[in-house]
């Protein structure tokens, strides 16, 4: 459980201080989309633990990142990356988990419901 909590202060961190270190076309992307306004922080969290780290992202949490949208969902991961708190990552890596939490959760969205 601590570790959620430090998961929170960095999102809450990324989220309020990222601005400043991110790229003009980032933060441009960012603005226009309303990209930062559209998930839930617990949402955020999951999609951040399910990139940044290991986890796993909800059902729920699936769908508000497909109307979070790829544009707004890729501009944020950049930005994630352009931050010196996560300089030891590889961006390689990350964007590969980042696609595949996409792809993923598109696929999980856009399958039919089992019928009932």
């Amino acid at each position: 459980m601590g570790s959620l909590n430090v998961y929170s202060v960095l999102v809450v961190l990324f989220l309020t201080c990222g601005a400043a270190m991110a790229t003009m076309e980032n933060d441009q992307i960012i603005k226009e989309n309303n990209c930062e306004t559209k998930m839930s922080l617990p949402c955020v969290l999951e999609a951040f633990t399910s990139i940044f780290e290991k986890g796993s992202i909800s059902n729920k949490c699936c769908g508000k990142l497909v109307v979070l949208g790829k544009v707004c969902h890729s501009t944020l991961v950049k930005r994630s990356l352009e931050n010196p708190l996560f300089k030891y990552l590889s961006p390689a890596t990350i964007i590969s988990k980042s696609i595949q939490t996409w792809n993923n959760c598109l696929a999980l969205i856009d399958s039919p419901s089992p019928s009932a």
